[in-house]
Order: C-alpha cells, then sequence, then structure tokens
C-alpha cells in the first residue's frame, strides 16, 4: 500500500545531471575513475541512461576509446541502439555539458537522486511487511535497519587509494606512535603486556574471551571496557546478559575506586572510603560507556541495539557477555546451529559497524584443571572459524598471592593468545585482584 499523497509522482531523479554526467564521459574517459567512486549503472534513473552509462564501463574495462562513435557502435552491436535513445540522443549528450571539468559535481547530483528513490522503495517494503500480519514486528524493524545500512555501505563501494595517499597516511602514523611512544595500532586495552603482542582492539574484528566459569570472563571484559571508556575516552557499547546494570556498574566502582567489592554491595563501608568512591563516580559519570542488560535478548534485536549505539553515541569497541546467552532467531535448529549462526552473525556485525566486537565464551567442561586450547570452545567450531582473536584465561583455582606491602591480595593469571590472524601467539601473565574485581598487568604489580 502507498499513502495517497504519493501516487502517481514520479520518483526522484535529475535528467540534467544524467545527461551532463555521460556527456561529460564520452567528452573526457578519464572523468571514469572518478565518477566510478559515487555511480554504477543502477544509479541512473532512466533505462537509456543506465545502458549507456554501464557500455561506457564495459568499453574502458577491455581498454577500447570510449566517444559518440564507439559508445553507438558498441550498442549497435549489442543490438540496444534504439532501447538506448538512438544514435541522435547519444549524439546529443556532448551538448548537455561544454566540458568535463565538473562531472564529480554532477555524478554526486545522480548519486543523492539514487539514496532518495532507493530510501522511497524501502519505505514502501516497511509499508507492505508492517500490513503482514504473519511477520514479527521485530523482525521488519531490524530488516529496515539492514537495508538503511546497506544504502549507507554502497556509498563507499568503489573507492580506491593512490601509493601518495596511502603512504603519506602510513608516514603520519608512524610519526604519531614516535611522539606518543605507544606500540599498538587499535583500541588499548589498559594491559600493556597484551597490547604489544595484538597491537590494540582491531577494527572489524571478532574478538572471544573464553574461560571456565569464575574464573573472571566478566571481570576480565568490564577491566577491558574500563581502561577503555574511562581512562582512554573512546565510547564502548556494553551487554551484559547475565547481570543487571546496577550490578555492572557496582563491579566498575569497585574496580575505579579500588574498593572491596564485598564492602560495596552490603555498605559496610568507612567515612574515607566515600572520598574514593566519589572521585571514582566522578570519572565514571564522565567515561562513554553505555549498558544494556537486556536478558535473553534476542539476535536481531542486539545487532539493532548495536547499530543505534553505533549510530547515537559513535561507540569505537562492543563487549558481549556472553555470546551462548544470546537467543538464536531458530530455536528449533540444533543448539550448535544456533551457536553457528550467532558466532557469523557477530563477526558480519563487527565489519558492518566497523569496530571490534569482543564476545566473552564458555569453555568445555573437559579444559577443566587445564589450560583450554581452541577444541574446547564450546557448542560450536564456527566460533573458533569466525574468530579474528582468541584469548584464554587460565589459573589454578583459590591460590591467592599475599603482598609484603599489605596490599590486598592477587591471584596469577595466564592469558593466552591462542589465535591470532594477523599477529602471534603467546601468553601473557595477569593478575587478578579479586578484592576489587579487576585486573591489571603482572609486569605493573612486580
Amino acid at each position: 500500500m502507498q499513502s495517497n499523497e504519493l501516487i502517481g509522482k514520479v520518483p526522484p531523479y535529475n535528467e540534467e545531471a544524467e545527461s551532463a554526467t555521460l556527456g561529460a564521459l564520452l567528452l573526457d574517459s578519464e572523468s571514469i575513475d572518478v565518477v566510478l567512486n559515487h555511480l554504477r549503472s543502477g544509479d541512473f534513473y532512466k533505462k537509456a541512461n543506465q545502458i549507456i552509462f554501464q557500455t561506457i564501463i564495459d568499453l574502458y574495462n577491455t581498454g577500447g576509446a570510449v566517444d559518440i562513435l564507439t559508445v553507438s557502435e558498441s550498442l549497435r552491436k549489442a543490438d540496444q541502439l534504439s532501447v538506448a535513445g538512438g544514435p541522435g540522443y547519444v549524439s546529443s549528450l556532448t551538448s548537455e555539458v561544454p566540458s568535463s571539468a565538473n562531472v564529480e559535481y554532477y555524478a554526486k547530483i545522480v548519486s543523492n537522486m539514487s539514496i532518495r528513490r532507493k530510501m522511497l522503495k524501502i519505505a514502501g517494503e516497511i509499508q507492505k511487511d508492517a500490513f503482514d500480519m504473519t511477520s514479527e514486528s521485530r523482525m521488519i524493524i531490524e530488516d529496515a535497519e539492514r537495508k538503511i545500512f546497506e544504502i549507507t555501505d554502497d556509498q563507499h563501494s568503489g573507492a580506491f587509494s593512490s601509493a601518495k595517499e596511502i603512504i603519506t597516511e602510513t608516514i603520519d602514523g608512524i610519526e604519531k606512535l614516535y611522539h606518543t611512544k605507544e606500540s599498538f595500532t587499535g583500541i588499548p586495552s589498559g594491559l600493556p603486556d597484551l597490547d604489544q603482542m595484538t597491537s590494540g582492539f582491531q577494527k572489524s574484528e571478532l574478538v572471544i574471551i573464553g574461560a571456565r566459569p569464575s574464573v573472571g570472563k566478566t571481570a576480565f571484559a568490564l577491566t577491558l571496557a574500563g581502561n577503555i571508556a574511562i581512562h582512554h575516552k573512546i565510547p564502548v557499547g556494553f551487554f551484559t546478559l547475565e547481570m543487571s546494570n546496577k550490578a555492572m556498574m557496582q563491579r566498575i566502582l569497585s574496580s575505579e575506586a579500588r574498593l572491596d567489592s564485598n564492602k560495596l554491595r552490603t555498605g559496610m563501608l568507612k567515612p574515607a572510603d566515600f572520598h574514593n568512591i566519589t572521585e571514582a563516580a566522578s570519572r565514571i559519570y564522565e567515561a562513554p560507556l553505555y549498558l544494556d542488560d537486556t536478558p535473553n535478548i534476542k539476535l536481531l534485536d542486539l545487532r539493532a541495539q548495536a547499530r543505534r549505539m553505533k549510530a547515537k553515541a559513535d561507540i569505537q569497541i562492543l563487549f558481549i557477555d556472553y555470546l551462548t546467552l544470546i537467543s538464536s532467531e531458530n530455536p528449533a535448529l540444533p543448539r550448535h546451529e544456533q551457536v553457528a549462526e550467532i558466532s557469523r552473525s557477530l563477526k558480519s556485525l563487527a565489519r558492518e559497524l566497523d569496530i571490534p566486537v569482543v564476545t566473552l565464551s564458555q569453555v568445555s567442561r573437559d579444559s577443566e584443571g587445564k589450560k583450554p586450547n581452541l577444541a574446547n570452545l564450546r557448542e560450536s567450531g564456527s566460533i573458533e572459524q569466525d574468530a579474528d582473536v582468541v584469548l584464554f584465561l587460565h589459573r589454578d583455582r583459590g591460590i591467592e598471592r599475599g603482598r609484603d606491602d599489605g596490599a590486598p591480595n592477587l591471584i596469577e593469571t595466564e592469558l593466552i593468545i591462542a589465535k591470532q590472524r594477523n599477529g602471534p601467539v603467546g601468553t601473557v601473565e595477569i593478575a587478578f585482584l579479586p578484592h576489587y574485581t579487576k585486573f591489571e598487568s603482572m609486569s605493573r604489580m612486580n
């Protein structure tokens, strides 16, 4: 169905801009590279213009000359000349534009009109789906959001960079690293030994953090999220499927204020503790950290909420606690297939939003008492396949090390980098401070 005010209306297009773009290309085929950054044949409204543009591109790709004669002859051989408006129309295109100097400006107008037509098409599909009572509302919303994001993604297709542009950016990055003395290119975890091996969390990567229950997966993820959001001011999204936002915030406050988490939960505090709480709360208040504690969240809902976090808060990294608590859209499937679907979708989400997605996962009981490996990832081998980085936490349960200086005890923990698609694997020693539910670099504790 369509609203009455839209019936009979011609979709948005600019005939002059379409003709001027084609005319400029016929005058100067060197402009084709510029235009391809913005347009494909389907972006033209008139069928004749679509055919002419595609013919120009085909000639250019095969190394042929591009002008009125060659394009007309190519159309004639393909028996498309009449459909493309005839020789008279092709010849008239160059008279629509004095030169090719403004071809990119014309192409952007054509692209803008194409985007508007795509939006109208999506709006019509949404309207149709909304009247289909067999479809769930949230699935309609997810589909609509995906289609709109695809329009945005399409605007980046076909772009390329010259060597001189890339080398300039590369040198700038090297100089920045030299002056800041930072050895990583991605988002810093706040654990120097880990960052040294991974160069930080990289865009578009799916990172899996695995461990047995009660080893500290959530505490580790919160430590990383706090380091990134509070101390580096980088926007962070965090889905907590097992705890409430309030419980999560108590952990973050305990970690940041360096106060015993049990005292915060029970209120058994000293007057002097409130100074630390106030200072820590002030730092957390200013942090770009965004939490969502929806329990049993559906995969489609999680993806939709992540897109909103990206659009509204420009999150640069996303944490999910944890993978197997996400509800599949196909509950009738075997569990390993459900997990495979979730894993693939999260990898796709990382690429779509161009941010790291860090997901916690339990490992199988087989790893109890020994170092976990990739085969221990629970319920699906696709997690290992889809992940760009896999980290495991491993420690001997219940063994705390006392401190000579009277500081709270720590538990030595191994952070095992079991897989890194673009870097080395190995083990990093870190320290778990159970009183603060916080992890720190072991090198800093010594």
